[in-house]
């Protein structure tokens, strides 16, 4: 009996997503993309069934392997019709940004159908000002943020006038195999995983008495992660269990400014991300009634461990970054600064390399107790508040049938008794916030968006960084504090690949 290869098999990262799914906490990824214009449904549908072929993993279904003994597999959907991965709908007059926003999350909220491909589109209509939206989920276990950036820019179009995509030849679609033959395919590839795991011990071993091996960062991992785990997080309001139902909110910022704090206060982007998260929670958790003096939340920063030659794989290649932010400092820039060298000793530490190093433990773990443990009631959270995420988007303007895309609203899964979690992605010279809520424990997330809004305004101030003319999504602008006499502010580039 020949085995099949090996990547028709889901990695044990990817896995997880499908075990640990519940009603409550879908693990899908997604995003509102607002385009100028009406978007046509059927020409919308013809073009990306054009493409549809460069990512075949969406014309293929998750299969169990028989009694969990392995994790499951990427089979081909015998029957495969785009047409029940894309539908359209229309917004009541007059259409406003709260009006798509609520409809959004009431449409991300519902799990994907796993008997089919595990995507789907909403095409959403109606939308004021001559607009329309498209509303994106994908499973986490077929892609990360990364890799969902990736996957944009191949269903997008780069000119208004592009050139027609060239005729893909057919794919060749093979039948799943029977039971029999997938048990004993599960069987040779955990003992062929079981064999990589032995040689790459071996080869971490003696890269280790050589001194350049891995125990080091797992080492620190460790160190960082213990106080963590030893000591319970100060739950935030919204560290409860969680409802089915969600809500939204987003804000837009401009990447030139973000350049120009960055430039005046230092730090990264993802630090003035960071930066702006805290000041507005500090602010919702007084809200709240609670106190902040002396207090930080813990927020857990995934990030991307793609290799070179890894670009442009679906699946999951993350590692996480478990950072404390402080809420307790009202001056932004003591905030930032002591956020900016908060991730400069973890990344100096390599630390998320030793955190990938550790999760790959999961691997020595059986398929089926993985399963059996997803199945479990979702223990306590004692660790973390909350997630955030930044993924780098593309910073030239986008085009799907010559409509530009305006806005790239990210939207990201709940998870863990953790009620709030804030995606954010560049695109065109901005930066986009996504907050999403659990609709009972975060339902009042536009709140948090707010007063986020608030603390980038004390902190472009507090770094002197004139206000640009960007226009807000669908807010009125905020109150503005006078700026601080500064020198005059750098050049800006006109394209930016840092998101970090």
């Amino acid at each position: 009996m020949a085995q099949r290869g090996r990547d028709r098999r889901l990695s044990a990262q990817d896995a997880s997503f499908l075990y640990f799914q519940k009603r409550e906490s879908p693990l899908h990824i997604g995003s509102i993309a607002v385009f100028e214009g009406q978007v046509d449904l059927e020409g919308f549908i013809e073009n990306l069934d054009a493409k549809i072929n460069l990512i075949p993993r969406y014309q293929q279904i998750v299969v169990p392997a028989p009694f969990n003994i392995g994790h499951p597999t990427w089979e081909w959907d015998p029957n495969f019709d785009i047409r029940r991965h894309i539908s359209a709908v229309k917004l009541a007059a007059p259409g406003t940004d709260q009006q798509l926003f609520d409809l959004g999350a009431e449409l991300f909220s519902s799990m994907l159908d796993r008997n089919k491909p595990l995507w789907e589109m909403i095409l959403i209509q109606g939308l004021q000002g001559n607009r329309s939206a498209l509303l994106t989920k994908v499973h986490h276990c077929l892609v990360d943020g990364v890799s969902g950036i990736e996957l944009l820019m191949l269903v997008m179009d780069v000119s208004p006038t592009p050139i027609p995509p060239a005729q893909l030849p057919d794919l060749e679609k093979d039948d799943a195999p029977p039971v029999l033959e997938r048990f004993f395919d599960a069987m040779l590839d955990n003992m062929a995983t079981s064999l990589d795991g032995l040689a790459g011990t071996g080869r971490n071993l003696v890269e280790d008495i050589g001194g350049t091996g891995p125990l080091r960062n797992r080492l620190h991992a460790l160190e960082t992660t213990l106080p963590y785990m030893q000591v319970p997080v100060v739950r935030a309001p919204f560290n409860k269990p969680l409802s089915p139902g969600r809500k939204v909110a987003f804000s837009e910022y401009s990447f030139q400014e973000i350049r120009q704090i960055r430039q005046a206060a230092g730090g990264t982007v993802n630090d003035v991300v960071l930066t702006v998260l805290g000041g507005g929670m500090a602010k919702y958790l007084e809200m709240h009634g609670q106190t902040t003096a002396n207090r930080t939340i813990r927020v857990m920063s995934p990030v991307n461990v793609r290799k070179d030659d890894e670009v442009g794989a679906l699946g999951n290649r993350v590692s996480a970054l478990l950072i404390e932010v402080p809420v307790g400092m009202p001056d932004p820039l003591e905030r930032l600064d002591a956020i900016r060298k908060r991730t400069e000793a973890l990344k100096r530490r390599q630390v998320a390399d030793g955190i990938e190093a550790m999760g790959n433990g999961i691997n020595l773990t059986p398929p089926g107790v993985q399963a059996f443990l997803g199945s479990l009631p979702t223990p306590p959270n004692t660790l973390l508040n909350m997630v955030c995420t930044n993924v780098p988007g593309p910073m030239i303007p986008l085009y799907t049938l010559g409509h530009r895309l305006l806005a790239h609203l990210p939207m990201i899964p709940l998870g863990w008794e953790m009620g709030i979690s804030l995606g954010v992605t560049s695109y065109d010279q901005r930066l986009f916030f996504g907050f999403m809520g659990d609709a009972v424990v975060g339902g009042d997330v536009g709140r948090l968006k707010e007063f986020a809004d608030q603390a980038y305004v004390e902190l472009r101030s507090a770094a002197g960084v004139a206000k640009s003319d960007l226009p807000l999504i669908g807010e009125t602008p905020i109150a503005e504090p006078k700026p601080r006499p500064r020198s005059a502010p750098p050049a800006a580039h006109s394209m930016a690949a840092d998101a970090g």
